[in-house]
């Protein structure tokens, strides 16, 4: 391969394009990428950027100027060509001998609560949490609509900025985490003077006078309002191209696309089958995932079936109310919990989860440093499962 194109200046995307350095590979490398911007992490986003405790260079991949990359920032790919091995984008077509996929989700918009970079936002990229912090002044009425990961971890860096808080879903905060994890996320959330409004949708809005109308019939005020009601894989600019698409693009157990010779994706827009969970099928949109998937799909460019397969261990952190919560594997698909440290009552504390007697995943609330034990039973697990 003499060209090799990664579409999206991600962090799965420099992962794979730092890896494809490692492994020996001098040919040319393309790194397409929508934003204007240098690639950066996007986790301190709706933390450290919001409350002003890291500078945007803080945040910012500072170890890809060695690479050699032909760098096309704020050039967005609209279309994709497998017969001529071509990326199209705005104003130029860009030949590949192989493809890497990294270009992410966006953030799901609500109909009729378009982002408007005033009243209503949206927070996927950093121009996102530009605008959303200039907005954020103590005494700003700030509605979040959704009570997902992101939802509470804005209205936490708010509400430190002395902002009145509102949250409004129709499931209690972080339950994608589990119940146990939501009921101590919601006691947090009202300790620290946060109104969660459960159960209720948001129907309609007035963005000029600054109200939303629940579903019940019920009026909230705000100054801004946060739509944090998930994302959407962005495979718009690869349709018709033949690649499978499944909620993200479909590829086999070493990254390869489905339908794509030559092509490879990692990072959040990814769906493979995780070797790790006996093939379950999954897309995962987590810091760590996107690093080791980047590198694992450049492996796989480069040497093909000789590339071992992703076995992945899923795990995720959440920054919010002053704590830390940490997940691993897959605990929430458990049929037993084990505490093994800490208590709920005090808020803090740490759940193996158990599947037909086999530990499958764990999380810890508030005790960090539990989690290095849970990771190593759950790795000794993943070796017994192996050799057996």
């Amino acid at each position: 391969m003499k060209n090799i194109t990664i579409v999206g200046a991600s962090l799965a995307g420099t992962s794979a394009a730092k890896a494809l350095r490692e492994d020996g590979y001098d040919g040319h490398i393309t790194i397409v990428g929508e934003e204007i911007c240098r690639p950066y992490d996007r986790p301190p986003l709706s933390k450290d950027i919001l409350v002003g405790s890291k500078t945007v260079d803080e945040i910012a991949l500072h170890d890809l100027d060695d690479l050699d990359i032909d760098w096309k920032l704020g050039t967005p790919a609209t279309g994709l060509d497998l017969s001529q091995r071509r990326v199209r984008t705005g104003s130029e077509e860009i030949s590949f001998d192989g493809l890497v996929i990294a270009t992410g989700v966006r953030a799901r918009v609500l109909a009729g609560f378009e982002p408007d970079g005033e009243r209503v936002l949206t927070l996927r990229s950093l121009d996102d949490a530009l605008r959303l912090r200039a907005c954020l002044r103590s005494g700003t009425r700030v509605l979040i609509v959704g009570n997902g990961f992101i939802g509470i971890e804005v209205a936490t860096s708010a509400r430190s900025l002395g902002c009145n808080v509102t949250t409004v879903g129709l499931l209690e905060p972080l339950s994608a985490a589990g119940p146990i994890v939501s009921a101590t996320c919601a006691r947090l959330l009202a300790r620290d003077g946060i109104t969660s409004t459960v159960g209720r949708r948001v129907i309609s809005m007035d963005r000029e006078r600054g109200t939303a109308h629940l579903d019940d019939g019920g009026v909230l005020e705000f100054d801004v309002m946060v739509v944090a009601i998930g994302s959407v894989p962005n495979v718009e600019w690869f349709a018709g191209s033949g690649l499978a698409i499944e909620d993200g693009v479909l590829c086999d157990e070493r990254c390869s696309v489905i339908g794509g010779n030559g092509v490879v994706a990692a990072g959040d827009i990814a769906r493979w089958p995780n070797p790790t969970f006996a093939g379950r099928s999954m897309r995962i949109e987590h810091w760590a995932n996107a690093i080791e998937q980047g590198a694992a799909a450049a492996r796989t460019l480069l040497h093909g079936e000789q590339a071992p397969a992703f076995a992945s261990l899923p795990s995720f952190w959440s920054d919010h109310c002053g704590v830390r919560l940490q997940s691993v594997g897959l605990p929430l698909l458990g049929d037993r919990i084990e505490f093994t440290d800490g208590a709920i009552d005090a808020e803090k504390y740490a759940v193996a989860s158990y599947l037909d007697g086999q530990i499958i995943g764990g999380q810890t609330y508030g005790i960090p440093r539990a989690m290095a034990h849970l990771r190593i039973r759950m790795s000794q697990e993943l070796k017994r499962k192996q050799a057996a």
